[in-house]
C-alpha cells in the first residue's frame, strides 16, 4: 500500500513540475503551446471563413469550452488522471506478473521505418477509440457522462475538448493495452496527439471545407455535425458518424450518416433544456441513477 501511495505523491510532484516547465520552455515539443496554437488556428479560419455567418464570434459557452480544452488537456491529469493511471498500471502490471507475464510486447514496431509506426500507432488508437466512442453511445450509464460533449448547442472549435472527466479515464484504460502491445514510445504519441488534436478541432469547427475523396478517409465539420444532431431516425437512436479522426470506420461499418447539408441543424439531444449549464454541475452529472429515454 506505501508503493503505490509513494506512486501517487511522486506522480502529482513530476506531472507538476512538467506542466511548470511546459508553461516556462516554449518550445515544438511543448503540449501547452501546441494547444495554443492549434486553437488560435482554427478560430482564425471561423473568423475569416465562417460556415455559420449568423453564428456569434464568441458563441454560445465559448468560453466554457474554453475552460474544458484546459481542464482536459493538462488540470485533470495534474488533479486526477496522471496519478490515478500511475498506481492503475503498476497494480495491472504486477497482476500480470503474478501470472508470469512480465512484458506484453507484441510487435516490435519502434524498430520499423518512423513513418510505419506512427501510421500503425496512429490507426491502431483511432480503431480502439472509435469503438469506445460508441460504446459511450450504447451503454447507458455512460451516455450520462457523454452527455457532456452533446451539450453544445452552437458548433466551434473549442467545443471538441468538452467533455466528462470520466471519458478520459474510459478512453486511456481502453486504449492502455493495444498500444502497450505494438510499443508505441513518447516520441510518436506526441505526433499522433497533436495531429488528432488537429483533426479533432476540424471537426468540430464552424469552417467548411470540401475534401473531395478524402471525405471517406477523415471526419470534417461537414459530417460531424451529424454526430451532434439533436434529431436522429429512431433506427439510428445510438449515434452515427462515431469518427475521431478518421471517418474510414463509418464508412466501412455502415454507421456514416449524412442526409443532407447540416449548416444550420439543431444540435444536442432530447432533454437538453435541463441539462446542468455550469462546468461543476456538468462534471457530477453522471453519477446519479438515471432511466433510460425513451
Amino acid at each position: 500500500m506505501e508503493d503505490y501511495f509513494n506512486i501517487i505523491v511522486e506522480s502529482y510532484q513530476g506531472y507538476a513540475n512538467y506542466l511548470w516547465n511546459e508553461i516556462k520552455n516554449p518550445s515544438w515539443h511543448n503540449y501547452f503551446y501546441w494547444l495554443i496554437g492549434v486553437s488560435g488556428f482554427f478560430y482564425a479560419l471561423e473568423l475569416l471563413r465562417p460556415w455559420r455567418e449568423s453564428q456569434p464570434k464568441f458563441r454560445k459557452d465559448f468560453w466554457l469550452d474554453f475552460f474544458y480544452m484546459f481542464f482536459n488537456f493538462f488540470l485533470f491529469s495534474l488533479i486526477i488522471y496522471n496519478a490515478a493511471s500511475n498506481v492503475v498500471v503498476n497494480f495491472f502490471n504486477g497482476l500480470l506478473e503474478s501470472i508470469g507475464i512480465t512484458n506484453l510486447l507484441a510487435f516490435e514496431v519502434m524498430s520499423w521505418p518512423m513513418w510505419s509506426h506512427l501510421l500503425i500507432g496512429f490507426v491502431v488508437r483511432d480503431f480502439v477509440q472509435w469503438w469506445t466512442h460508441r460504446l459511450l453511445h450504447r451503454v447507458d450509464f455512460l451516455w450520462e457522462f457523454h452527455k457532456v460533449h452533446h451539450s453544445v448547442e452552437q458548433m466551434g472549435f473549442a467545443a471538441h475538448l468538452r467533455y466528462h472527466w470520466i471519458e478520459n479515464v474510459v478512453y486511456r484504460t481502453i486504449e492502455y493495452i493495444p498500444l502497450a502491445l505494438i510499443g508505441i514510445g513518447l516520441r510518436d504519441f506526441f505526433i499522433i496527439h497533436i495531429f488528432t488534436l488537429a483533426v479533432g478541432h476540424f471537426n468540430h469547427s464552424n469552417f467548411k471545407l470540401n475534401l473531395g475523396f478524402f471525405k471517406y478517409i477523415f471526419n470534417n465539420p461537414q459530417m460531424h455535425i451529424w454526430h451532434h444532431s439533436y434529431h436522429l431516425p429512431k433506427e439510428r437512436r445510438y449515434g452515427v458518424n462515431f469518427g475521431l479522426t478518421l471517418s474510414l470506420w463509418d464508412y466501412l461499418f455502415k454507421t456514416n450518416y449524412i442526409p443532407h447539408d447540416g449548416k444550420d441543424i439543431k444540435l444536442g439531444f432530447p432533454g437538453i433544456e435541463k441539462f446542468p449549464k455550469s462546468f461543476a454541475e456538468q462534471n457530477l452529472h453522471g453519477f446519479g441513477k438515471k432511466k433510460p429515454e425513451e
